[in-house]
């Protein structure tokens, strides 16, 4: 499998390159140059594979000659070590609860397939990577513990200031050892704009061999197709193609579920469900993208304006808008909104959802209201403890702190707080073990 960039002005790179540089020369984003489609007897047989070799067959593609199948094989199985449950809310309606893994999140699935990937490439090379990553929330996470003791990786985490929850700040500031963390003054957007500028300074890039673990990189984004095949694996081959709605911020998670549907995956619809951080929703509306200012909203992991994947959407339907609009729908809820979902699940179900939970949950309501005829799933990204102190005021109870997180509350954090791109640059011009 080779990739090329969709800028069009860059030469087409193997797995192991696309991995490693993160974004292409010409500063787009690495895409696939072929999607292979499975066919239907694998959809159809799930429940008789063991998930590893689902995870094997669905990857290899991707990976071609990259990593032999027995290194990928042991990527995929220390990737996969947690279990991805369907919870069945009432008949027909389920959450996907993607929280299972070491930090709690979604991304620990992309983030150990890709810190296992570069410790693979660079465990022959002399040079040392550095990871360079913006995050809303989530990622931060996810990166650090992924990539913690990684041999020559060092890891740099930037996080907007004050947008990010305690125990999601804690996750990316207390682990040292090869991670470090910067304080930014500022957006998510602000923060990705930075990594992104780092990518395009030859002065930098000559000092450092840099590359970045948001979901830009292709093995961040794409290991995430895995977990909507073990949900369809859940729901059996007698099942009619669910609706898969999915809360939405930098739309690297929506945009790997279209990946496995053009591999074969049955799915009748995908919901991508935003906070007020509309511009996917209008862009649906009108066909005008139209980026704003982010707005910071109870649901932090999705408070981007500018999705940097949703060009990877629009190049898997060719750029034709009808193709995209039959089979994505996008709608946006407030803060309010999403507290009503919050509480309408614990008294109805008995279910803790996290924010973004709860605005995946009012995607699928709303469009199970207009098309009722099947399964519906609505992802389940994060562990309500990442945000404790939101989802106890809002359902006013408490919640239990997991075992794995007792320790972060008596690390001290330490992040270095920067303002600027100049800022960044000095910091990473410096030698990375300074």
């Amino acid at each position: 499998m080779r990739y090329h960039s969709l800028n069009l002005n860059a030469a087409e790179v193997p797995f192991r390159e696309a991995v490693i540089q993160g974004i292409a020369p010409d500063k787009g984003l690495y895409f696939p140059v072929e999607i292979p489609r499975l066919p239907d007897s694998f959809w159809k047989n799930l429940r008789e594979k063991p998930v590893n070799e689902i995870a094997l067959e669905l990857m290899r593609p991707f990976v071609g000659d990259s990593i032999p199948d027995p290194d990928l094989g042991r990527i995929l199985e220390e990737t996969l070590s947690f279990e991805f449950p369907l919870v069945e809310l009432s008949e027909g309606v389920y959450s996907l609860e993607l929280y299972h893994g070491p930090t709690l999140a979604f991304k620990d699935v992309g983030s150990r397939f890709m810190a296992r990937c570069l410790g693979h490439f660079s465990k022959d090379s002399p040079a040392e990577i550095t990871v360079l990553v913006a995050t809303s929330g989530d990622t931060g996470g996810a990166v650090a513990d992924g990539f913690l003791g990684v041999p020559g990786v060092e890891v740099v985490i930037l996080y907007p200031k004050g947008k990010v929850s305690d125990i999601q700040e804690r996750q990316l500031t207390t682990l040292g050892q090869n991670i470090r963390a910067l304080r930014v003054s500022g957006s998510f957007d602000d923060c990705q704009r930075m990594v992104k500028r780092a990518f395009l300074d030859n002065d930098l890039k000559a000092a450092r061999q840099l590359t970045s673990a948001n979901s830009i990189n292709v093995a961040r984004w794409i290991p995430q197709m895995l977990y909507y095949a073990m949900a369809w694996r859940q729901l059996g081959p007698d099942s009619k193609p669910p609706v898969f709605a999915v809360p939405s911020g930098n739309f690297g998670n929506i945009c790997a579920g279209m990946l496995a549907h053009r591999m074969g995956m049955p799915c009748r619809q995908f919901v991508a469900a935003t906070n007020v951080n509309d511009t996917v929703p209008r862009f649906m509306e009108s066909g005008q993208y139209a980026p704003e200012k982010a707005v910071p909203t109870i649901s932090n992991a999705m408070d981007v304006a500018d999705p940097s994947n949703f060009v990877r959407i629009r190049k898997l339907f060719g750029y034709r808008f009808p193709d995209l609009d039959a089979v994505m729908t996008s709608h946006a809820y407030t803060d309010g909104q999403t507290r009503d979902a919050m509480r309408h699940l614990h008294e109805t179900y008995g279910y803790i959802a996290d924010p973004h939970g709860a605005v995946g949950y009012l995607g699928l309501s709303d469009y199970l209201l207009q098309d009722p005829g099947g399964p519906g799933i609505f992802l389940e990204t994060a562990h309500p403890i990442k945000f404790r102190p939101e989802v106890e005021r809002t359902l006013g109870l408490e919640l239990d702190l997991p075992e794995r997180l007792r320790g972060l509350l008596e690390r001290d954090k330490t992040a270095l707080p920067i303002t600027s791109y100049d800022d960044l640059r000095r910091f990473l011009m410096q030698p990375p073990d300074s």
